[in-house]
């Protein structure tokens, strides 16, 4: 589905799970790189009114569903679309670095968070080489000093897998713009999913993730930083509904 975000639309590129990791194991068979972005409706939120996360998202060449909505959504307009959470793909993606051998960074909001979860992926995958483990300061500039001083280290290190979690839009932008940089280096944006490895954020048990309610879990958990976003993105679903229901009469 492509969602209107200005004057060109962002879309879906990756259906499920099981393609996006074939499709990453090509590439990295091959040594080259990809921009992933895992697109939920606080993102579609934000492009409304932040055009360089638009146009961040736009360079991204591997965009999934990280979001009931959008999957719903999409459904809605009749394509094949299946969830996949970024904060369940750090650890396929590590394997796939193993595999390969290609050397892991880990760029996120503590350096105490980045090497528990590194000691724990390397605990778990064998091979996994994490050569590379930074905090950017806050507020984060991915087009500032720090963060070329980043893209510098990524290309000294060879690094061929990013894990990115440093929140969006700056994840993105960042990504957008090292891959312009790395060709050979795989980013990876996936939200909580370092916090969740290290244990310094607690994910919502199964039932309630089976329940498509792991939103409500967080918002209880963070309700003064998350409520506001959650409300925000309600606000903009019917829009998108409506244009999902006349796209799929449309003839194709």
């Amino acid at each position: 589905m492509k969602f209107a975000t200005g004057s060109k639309p962002v879309s879906l590129t990756i259906p499920d799970r099981a393609t996006l990791l074939q499709e990453i194991a090509d590439r990295m068979s091959r040594n080259h790189g990809f921009a992933l972005a895992t697109l939920n409706v606080d993102h579609l939120q934000k492009m409304q009114q932040d055009e360089k996360f638009t146009t961040a998202y736009r360079a991204h060449d591997l965009i999934v569903a990280d979001g009931n909505p959008i999957v719903w959504l999409s459904r809605l307009r009749g394509d094949k679309v299946e969830l996949v959470p970024g904060s369940e793909l750090v650890e396929p993606l590590c394997a796939l670095a193993a595999r390969f051998d290609r050397p892991v960074a880990i760029i996120c909001g503590s350096v105490a968070s980045g090497q528990l979860a590194a000691d724990r992926l390397c605990a778990t995958t064998d091979g996994l080489r994490i050569v590379m483990i930074a905090a950017p300061g806050f507020p984060f500039d991915p087009d500032g000093a720090e963060a070329d001083d980043l893209i510098q280290q990524l290309k000294d290190a060879d690094v061929g897998l990013c894990l990115l979690a440093v929140g969006a839009p700056r994840q993105e932008r960042f990504a957008a713009r090292a891959y312009r940089q790395c060709p050979n280096t795989g980013f990876a944006s996936i939200g909580a999913g370092v916090d969740f490895i290290a244990g310094t954020q607690t994910r919502a048990p199964a039932i309630v993730r089976k329940a498509r309610m792991e939103w409500l879990w967080r918002a209880a958990l963070s309700p003064a930083r998350l409520g506001p976003r959650y409300i925000k993105g309600a606000l903009i679903l019917p829009g998108y509904a409506v244009r999902a229901m006349r796209e799929k009469r449309r003839p194709r």
